[in-house]
């Protein structure tokens, strides 16, 4: 079986904590509830979950949606942000867990990425080392979020064209969010083995697209 693996880099530094790690517990649960009612998805959906701050963590291994279990996220209540780190690790996972076609086998799907981060990188050389490294992978998409006024939309643009801008991490917004990320997702399911990068799903009201 053909896999669509999608993986998920997660801001966890300190200012996440509180209400705002709360509201993406809650709206990762949706999005995952969503994906489950999507019979495609049960099929080939794999999903990865790291978060970055001081320390980068694997919380969720890439594990098939069937028997995928969100991990709850937690974050220090200070700390750097260190987004080039985590994309460093995001860059040596995929190319080790993303299978290659073969004459013998058929690869999997390309895998999509999406970062959230409500800050900016404290690592900033490494994080722009990176980019070069992540860009050079074949994913189907690459979505930058920046939520909130100290999120840095400018940054994220030198990683990817496709940012999007919240003006909060409350747990209404961030819900919103994930489900037009779980509807991204299923658009690269429908889109599988057509070559083409993922057509995004117009936005909703509270997800503005940066240009």
């Amino acid at each position: 079986m053909r896999r669509l693996p999608v993986y998920f880099l997660l801001d966890t530094s300190g200012s996440m904590y509180g209400e705002p790690i709360q509201a993406l517990n809650n709206a990762l649960s949706g999005m995952v509830s969503t994906l489950r009612m999507d019979a495609q998805a049960l099929d080939s959906l794999w999903i990865s979950i790291i978060t970055f701050d001081r320390e980068v963590k694997e919380i969720a291994p890439l594990t098939e949606l069937v028997s995928f279990q969100l991990p709850e996220i937690t974050c220090p209540q200070s700390g750097p942000t260190h987004t080039g780190k985590c994309l460093e690790v995001v860059y040596q996972k995929v190319n080790s867990e993303v299978r290659k076609g073969s004459d013998t086998q058929k690869g999997d799907w390309k895998p999509l990425l999406f970062l959230f981060t409500d800050g900016k990188p404290s690592d900033i050389q490494l994080y722009r080392e990176m980019i070069p490294k992540i860009k050079s992978i074949d994913f189907g998409a690459i979505v930058g979020c920046a939520a909130g006024h100290l999120a840095d939309d400018s940054l994220l643009k030198e990683l990817t064209d496709t940012v999007v801008h919240l003006d909060s991490c409350d747990s209404t917004t961030l819900k919103t969010f994930f489900k037009w990320v779980s509807d991204t997702i299923e658009n690269g399911n429908k889109s599988q083995g057509t070559g083409e990068s993922v057509a995004l799903p117009a936005p909703p009201s509270e997800v503005i697209v940066v240009i």
